[in-house]
């Protein structure tokens, strides 16, 4: 039973990914009713799979969105059919985000790029801005995955530095960028969903949260040199004596160099295609971000005259892993259930006047001091950042607010960003938990909330300021 879930899991996943993107670009009759049927078969087989009592949030997503129907009158068979594809551009990207870390793992490029900075990561300070601006490039490829590969870099250039020290130094730096990265980064399908929701300019989004996320950077350095004192250790002269022993043992200068210049051009092509192609093609961002993942990968293997090697791990992907996002799926799918079913109702309505009540009893506050906090709130009840986006974003998607949807976009993502420093219930803490050995309230809140807070303020500020000139 387990092994025909897990076929029927994969192939419900590969035609719903199929129907999507044939039904995108080409219309026919039958199409919407075949990605429903599949979207269906991906939540009956992880059911099959992983029994519901592992699947708590996405059955509960779905049966809440139904209930919703039945207490509004709505049809339950075109809720469902309405519901199960409302979230299709997200399960598309998810489907094909993932594979863009084949590229990075073909050859060392992370190992060759610390190996070609190493003299401008000589102190604990540069190599802790090293670590914080590099985990957001590498969160381009691998989203949340960049956490446990920088983590498990670290640990091999500092190998003996022990302890809760260089514990908080190393997983705070990991965190932090990471969690400025969901402000900017394209790749990651929360950021690119709620661009896409709310019609905002992708560049003026980019370079916003990019702005902000120097900034954050700037702060992390700040708080890292005060913990450092609190700990009462020297991790200069730990981090020179690992430094060293690591650059001697580099043995191929050549091959380092043509790595870092080969993992800038990756980034530059995939970053470049997305920002210039999204100006000048008529194509929503989720689709086009997950169609220039494809021909980019494509076109890599074909440049390294490995075709075979990319067959092989397509074949390993759907094989071993497109299972795996099962579970992600149906969340996305029970939270699409959940939109659909809300819209058919006064929620919108509601929720706008109960934000009106607010500001008339608090006259001084808006909206954007509020959004950050749901975000935070719904993390804590163990919903990660694309999946908080998702229903967030659904709803203000039928919300007229007289903001400029940049400065929406950049007030939920930093809630998410603070929401992944903080929750110990969603997976960036998760996964470093399990890598560092502390709890995830020590990794998250402990380590984390001045910092959350100073991120808070630094982004309302900026918001504050945009609404009062605009």
């Amino acid at each position: 039973m387990q092994r025909v879930a897990s076929f029927g899991i994969s192939v419900s996943i590969i035609l719903y990914a199929l129907f999507h993107f044939i039904s995108y670009f080409f219309e026919h009759s039958l199409l919407p009713l075949f990605l429903p049927i599949s979207g269906l078969g991906i939540f009956v087989f992880t059911i099959m799979k992983l029994r519901i009592s592992h699947i708590k949030m996405p059955f509960g997503l779905m049966a809440v969105g139904i209930i919703i129907m039945l207490i509004s009158g709505t049809s339950i068979q075109e809720g469902l059919m309405s519901g199960l594809v409302e979230m299709r551009n997200v399960i598309g990207l998810l489907v094909f985000v993932p594979m863009i870390s084949w590229v990075l793992q073909e050859e060392s490029y992370i190992e060759s790029m610390m190996g070609f900075a190493h003299h401008l990561l000589d102190t604990s300070r540069k190599f802790y801005f090293g670590l914080v601006s590099f985990t957001q490039v590498i969160a381009y490829f691998l989203l949340f995955g960049s956490i446990i590969m920088m983590y498990q870099l670290v640990n091999m250039i500092l190998k003996n530095g022990k302890g809760e020290a260089w514990e908080n130094y190393k997983g705070t730096a990991l965190l932090r960028g990471f969690s400025l990265s969901v402000m900017w980064v394209v790749s990651i399908p929360s950021f690119a969903y709620v661009v896409e929701v709310m019609g905002a300019s992708l560049g003026l989004s980019i370079i916003q949260g990019f702005g902000l996320a120097i900034c954050g950077v700037i702060i992390a350095l700040i708080f890292s040199h005060f913990e450092e004192k609190k700990y009462g250790v020297n991790l200069t002269a730990g981090l020179q004596t690992e430094i060293d022993d690591v650059v001697r043992h580099t043995s191929d200068k050549k091959e380092m160099h043509q790595n870092v210049i080969e993992f800038f051009i990756l980034f530059a092509t995939l970053f470049g295609s997305i920002l210039i192609l999204q100006r000048f093609v008529n194509i929503e961002l989720l689709v086009l971000i997950s169609v220039i993942v494809i021909l980019w990968i494509m076109i890599y293997y074909i440049y390294k005259n490995r075709p075979k090697k990319l067959v092989n791990e397509l074949g390993r992907y759907i094989q071993y892993d497109m299972e795996k996002q099962g579970y992600q799926l149906c969340i996305m799918l029970g939270a699409g259930v959940l939109i659909y079913a809300l819209n058919q109702t006064s929620f919108a309505k509601t929720f706008v006047d109960g934000i009106y009540s607010l500001q008339e009893a608090l006259p001084f506050l808006n909206i954007l001091y509020f959004l950050p906090f749901i975000i935070i709130i719904l993390g804590f009840f163990g919903l990660g950042p694309l999946t908080v986006m998702v229903l967030v974003a659904g709803i203000l998607e039928s919300i007229n607010l007289p903001y400029p949807p940049e400065l929406i976009v950049l007030t939920v993502t930093s809630g998410s960003a603070i929401s992944i420093l903080l929750s110990p219930l969603i997976m960036p803490l998760i996964v470093l938990s399990g890598a560092n050995g502390l709890s995830a309230i020590k990794n998250g809140i402990a380590f984390n909330w001045k910092y959350a807070l100073v991120i808070y303020a630094m982004v309302q500020v900026y918001v504050q300021v945009s609404v009062w000139f605009s």
